[in-house]
């Protein structure tokens, strides 16, 4: 049996290639660079110090009769050092070699030279005799005669200084090298180290110390931080629901088997007006159960944005209304422009508008007013209003909690608003109660967009 290691990705160990190669190969580009240049620059100065030692190369010039005497200035200069030059025409056909280039048996170098004269200097051959020589172009006029002088020097002395600069210079690469990646490493445990707060700190609200990250994180962190805090408190306020949800079932099943075990020992009911009534109460554990799950996962607005038009929505929910009130005769208005939209799930809208337009025609005299818009503060306001009693200012604040209702006279459990306040409060909007200009009550829900 086999063993099989496979190393964990490790974002680290990329930042750390990926830079470092960065580094290496813009650094060995530069010393590469850096090189070519000492090396034109090495060529350039010896050729300045061969241009201005032309009179002693003249001199020689002269001692093979190829330049007139026309004046004293050679004289001075006539020293017994010797050159190994080639002199070229206009075609770098060789037409003269000093006695020095003679003795190594260079009579070809000028139109070796040829070959490569059009590349970039230093240049560079290996000549007849075997060996590499760095070749300079003196293009000059010497007693109105022009010349172009190769000048032979042998390589091996500046390649050695050559060679050692290069060395010296990658030297000097591999420390600077050195250095940058003790600074990435540093810079890369530096900048993960928020990173390791935030896993610490997942782990602390995983244990149940904690119930949300902390505020100070890096701008680039923000948005992952705000977004897992938003998650984290929609997660807390989805487990009380469902807890809530569940307390309630239990107490309005108990509640309801109450009731039945009432019927079945009522001795003054028959077996069939019995049967109805405790069929009524099944029935209504039926519709208590299923609205209890649903409400169990209500206000459930994720990291996904969604978006829910409203008109068409209660549209749907005012036809419905219409059918359970018909007696009432209310007259409804709807002031929603088509294109108005709610920020936030299908299904909360729906529990929203259901809850306070459901409990404004319960509560209504003849008319009911729902209206949605946005706000100069960029929110989207939702007022459903009626011209019924209305709510009284010291229970206004009251009738958000659970169990708590404004009229005791109607059926109800006491909860509806209680869900509209959930639902609003995840979405981090509020819910305000006022008096409506229809003389009843004013449900004003406010969510940032």
């Amino acid at each position: 049996m086999q063993l099989k290691f496979k190393p964990k990705k490790r974002l680290l160990t990329r930042m750390f290639l990926t830079s470092l190669s960065i580094i290496a190969l813009v650094g060995f580009g530069l010393a590469w660079m850096i090189n070519i240049l000492h090396a034109q620059n090495s060529y350039n100065e010896e050729t300045a110090q061969l241009i201005a030692e032309i009179p002693k190369v003249a001199a020689e010039l002269k001692e093979h009769d190829l330049i007139p005497e026309t004046s004293e200035w050679l004289d001075e200069n006539n020293t017994p050092e010797r050159y190994v030059i080639a002199s070229c025409d206009a075609d770098f056909r060789q037409v003269w070699t000093s006695s020095l280039a003679v003795d190594k048996g260079l009579f070809d170098t000028c139109e070796r030279f040829n070959e490569i004269r059009n590349d970039s200097p230093p240049y560079y051959l290996n000549l007849a005799d075997e060996k590499g020589y760095f070749i300079y172009l003196l293009a000059v006029e010497i007693a109105g005669n022009k010349y172009n002088l190769l000048v032979m020097k042998d390589a091996e002395n500046l390649e050695a200084e050559l060679d050692k600069f290069s060395r010296l210079t990658y030297i000097r690469l591999a420390m600077v090298l050195a250095l940058a990646l003790v600074l990435l490493i540093s810079a890369g445990y530096w900048g993960m180290r928020p990173l390791v707060r935030m896993r610490s700190e997942l782990e602390s609200v995983n244990n149940g110390k904690s119930k949300s990250l902390s505020q100070d994180y890096p701008v680039e962190l923000e948005g992952v931080t705000q977004a897992l805090n938003q998650l984290l408190v929609q997660s807390s306020a989805q487990q009380d629901r469902y807890q809530n949800a569940m307390n309630d079932l239990a107490h309005s099943l108990k509640t309801r088997l109450a009731a039945v075990h009432a019927i079945t020992d009522d001795i003054n009911l028959d077996k069939h007006s019995a049967s109805e009534k405790i069929m009524e109460q099944v029935s209504q554990m039926d519709l208590l159960v299923k609205y209890q799950l649903k409400r169990a996962m209500l206000g459930r607005k994720g990291l996904k944005q969604e978006q829910t038009l409203v008109a068409p929505l209660v549209n749907q929910l005012s036809q419905m209304l219409f059918k359970v009130y018909r007696d009432k005769q209310v007259m409804f208005e709807a002031h929603i422009p088509i294109e108005h939209v709610f920020p936030g799930d299908k299904g909360d809208l729906m529990e929203l508008c259901g809850n306070l337009m459901e409990n404004a025609f319960k509560l209504c005299i003849s008319q009911v007013r729902v209206s949605a818009s946005y706000n100069d503060h960029g929110e989207f306001l939702l007022i459903v209003e009626d011209d019924g009693q209305g709510v009284d200012d010291s229970i206004k604040q009251k009738i958000i909690q659970r169990g708590v209702r404004a009229d005791t006279q109607k059926a109800g459990q006491g909860i509806g608003l209680a869900v509209c306040h959930e639902i609003v409060t995840s979405y981090g909007g509020k819910l305000e109660i006022e008096n409506s200009d229809l003389e009843g009550a004013k449900f004003i829900i406010t969510i940032p967009i």
